[in-house]
């Protein structure tokens, strides 16, 4: 069971890889300054949403602390990366579509 919920995590996770690929394969027809437009506005949003992330994940962490008295693991890193790419997956498709042909 555990190595059928891997391979479904890392087929996921090379979906997710590709299909970022084949977004920036697809901006490189694009002239060089939309497709740079593109890709920055991509990465700023994203990079604000995952501080928005963590923002919250630190958060809960001091509350459960303090308030509850519990320990409190960290965030996966596989989980992490999962969200990062489909941040970055979605805000690429949203910038394509509004700012490309």
């Amino acid at each position: 069971m555990d190595w059928f919920i891997l391979i479904i995590f890392f087929g996921f996770l090379l979906l997710m890889v590709l299909l970022i690929g084949m977004l920036l394969y697809s901006l490189a027809k694009q002239g060089d300054e939309r497709k740079n437009f593109i890709k920055a506005k991509a990465m700023s949003y994203t990079f604000a949403i995952i501080v928005g992330v963590l923002l919250i994940e630190i958060g809960m962490s001091i509350y459960m602390v303090s308030v509850k008295g519990q320990t409190v693991e960290g965030m996966s890193p596989f989980i992490f990366l999962v969200i990062i790419s489909i941040v970055y997956l979605v805000t690429l498709l949203y910038n394509k579509r509004k700012y490309g042909n």
